[in-house]
């Protein structure tokens, strides 16, 4: 999903430039941001502030939209080394981006071992007590892998107060204010 990621900025960003079409870029950090901010339906359905919703679709539809939002901010930060701030941003997603995955691909991991080793022992005709017994550290595992939005939501805490401070400078460089 990185390399996908990294892969489609290129490709933007060259067909841009192929097409002197590279003040568009300027632009898709807005609907960049709007598509991550859509993205937190799946946050909120979590910590029960809205009661609607799947959560296993919001969840989908979360790693969709931020990795969509995250493209169009990366083809809007270009290759443009004066904007420190903005940077800064950039580089609090890429961790954020990172560590969604890393949570993401471990969590899977971590339950699908768990299920095979629980279904392996359950052929072998171990009692619930054995199973509890065989598989209590992989559980425990499991348990403290779930934990990794303890430090998912940091990271994303951070991505989001250098972002408003990018945007915030920006509109008062730009006088839109």
């Amino acid at each position: 999903m990185l390399l996908a990621l990294a892969a489609a900025t290129l490709a933007i960003d060259a067909l841009l430039h192929a097409f002197d079409l590279v003040w568009i870029g300027r632009y898709l950090g807005i609907p960049g941001v709007l598509l991550i901010l859509t993205s937190l339906i799946y946050s909120a359905r979590k910590r029960k502030l809205i009661s609607w919703g799947k959560p296993a679709k919001l969840l989908r539809q979360h790693e969709r939209l931020a990795w969509a939002g995250s493209l169009l901010i990366l083809v809007h930060a270009g290759i443009h080394f004066n904007a420190w701030l903005g940077w800064l941003a950039i580089g609090a997603m890429a961790i954020n981006i990172g560590s969604g995955l890393t949570g993401k691909y471990l969590l899977q991991h971590a339950r699908k071992s768990l299920l095979a080793t629980k279904a392996a022992l359950v052929a072998q005709g171990l009692s619930p007590d054995e199973l509890h017994e065989r598989t209590y550290w992989d559980t425990i595992t499991l348990g403290v892998i779930q934990q990794w939005r303890v430090i998912h939501l940091p990271i994303t805490l951070a991505f989001a107060v250098l972002a408003l401070a990018h945007v915030v400078s920006i509109c008062l460089f730009w006088r839109w204010w």
